[in-house]
């Protein structure tokens, strides 16, 4: 009798109840669509950002001892310290390597500049542009500054490795010595002068526009320093940070053993640099803070946002299914107050209306989650250019909102329902 009474309150009321579907479903797409994106959204985030650079930046032991005691930068040619090229691929090594997205080294000197206007001192930078670097797990990767500097404005190409005869000139150290694209120039290190031909001139918006860039190993035949670098930049994939993080990185030693596996086993920023520091001799890493932090509050703002936009939807949808509930219950008054009237409680009489309500809800909400996962996409790939990780957690989620959602909608119309007195009701009062 009850399911009896349940499809033909269905069938009588189909406008009304497919209203209520609908509203449901919008809420669940919504949210389906939202609670996916923000649950991958950090990975899409910090890929978007490795765009526009490098987050942690690795010097030798004495060069930072040297910037930290008298501010003297890496390539000014006082510390003669360098690192080892050869160990570069141990940074692949680490716990998190997964999450080093690109890295290149830099080897900076100071050479003679001989141009047909004129000569001088200017800073040279060795890199590796689009390096194949055969990793110690028996892996390959392909890195270089290529990929690390995008954003640069270029006048010309960027070089390659093989290249030996072809530099990139900043725009700056360009106009300063008269040097156009195509131009040949001669530079003099520590033997023999070399002529080299302008394949590009940059503009990158900071220091590097007064310098000269060429591959890295002609850098180091320059100045004969085969196989040293003075600094590697990394952009690595990190977790925002926190309390743990920022104590770790003044002094790991104080952290206990629980919180020192916590923090060594999580992606900070602070905990990737230091596993560096065990791989690379003598080396010391530091996070660019402007950029590591400025990731983590982005990512935390975007993340609060999708959370917020999910929380109105459902509100939303909680209100129009509380007028729509509340509206078919006024119409359907005289049918209750009988149902009372021949002896009905109100307990399964508003278990008659939830049931309705649920039904409806849960057919909604199945098509509102499909709908959500097509939504899903079509952010991923308008925004970030790729598909969105469909999460599993995101399932009992939209589902235990969807119920609370209705159930919250529905408790106007159950006040109302409980507030009718049978006599009133059948006499049209």
């Amino acid at each position: 009798m009850f399911w009896t009474m349940v499809r033909g309150a269905l069938l009588r009321q189909k406008g009304k109840m497919l209203m209520v579907a609908f509203t449901v479903a919008l809420g669940a797409s919504l949210a389906t669509a939202m609670l996916n994106v923000m649950l991958d959204v950090g990975d899409k985030v910090n890929q978007e950002l490795k765009t526009y650079g490098a987050n942690i930046t690795v010097i030798p032991r004495g060069a930072s001892l040297l910037d930290a005691l008298y501010g003297v930068n890496e390539g000014s040619g006082v510390s003669d310290k360098y690192l080892k090229e050869e160990e570069l691929g141990n940074i692949k090594t680490i716990f998190w390597a997964f999450n080093i997205v690109d890295f290149t080294p830099y080897l900076n000197a100071r050479v003679r500049l001989l141009t047909p206007r004129g000569e001088g001192e200017i800073g040279l930078v060795g890199t590796w542009f689009n390096h194949h670097l055969e990793l110690p797990t028996g892996e390959a990767l392909d890195t270089g500054m290529g990929n690390m500097k995008r954003w640069w404005d270029m006048e010309g190409r960027w070089l390659t490795d093989k290249e030996q005869n072809a530099l990139m000139v900043g725009h700056q150290a360009a106009k300063q010595h008269g040097i156009t694209l195509g131009d040949s120039i001669t530079l003099q290190g520590n033997g023999q002068p070399r002529t080299f031909t302008v394949a590009s001139i940059f503009n990158a918006g900071g220091d590097e526009d007064g310098r000269i860039y060429v591959p890295l190993s002609v850098a180091q035949g320059l100045v004969n320093r085969e196989g040293q670098v003075s600094s590697v930049e990394v952009s690595a994939l990190t977790t925002p940070d926190n309390e743990l993080s920022r104590r770790a990185a003044q002094d790991p030693k104080s952290l206990s053993i629980k919180e020192w596996e916590t923090w060594y086993c999580t992606a900070y920023v602070s905990a990737i640099c230091y596993q560096i520091d065990e791989v690379i001799s003598g080396a010391v890493s530091k996070p660019i803070r402007q950029v590591a932090e400025s990731e983590g509050a982005i990512l935390q703002k975007t993340q609060l946002l999708m959370l917020l936009i999910t929380i109105l939807s459902l509100a939303g949808s909680a209100l129009g299914i509380s007028n729509l509930v509340t509206a078919s219950v006024m119409e359907r008054a005289s049918e209750i107050g009988l149902l009372k009237a021949v002896g009905a409680y109100d307990g399964p009489i508003s278990g008659l209306v939830l049931t309705e309500i649920g039904i409806t809800g849960i057919g909604g909400g199945i098509g509102g989650y499909f709908v959500g996962l097509g939504f899903a996409q079509i952010i991923g790939h308008t925004v970030f250019g790729s598909p969105i990780d469909l999460k599993p957690l995101v399932v009992p989620l939209v589902g235990v909102l969807v119920l609370l959602v209705t159930l919250a909608g529905s408790i106007p119309s159950i006040r109302f329902l409980l507030s009718l007195r049978p006599a009133e009701v059948l006499h049209g009062r």
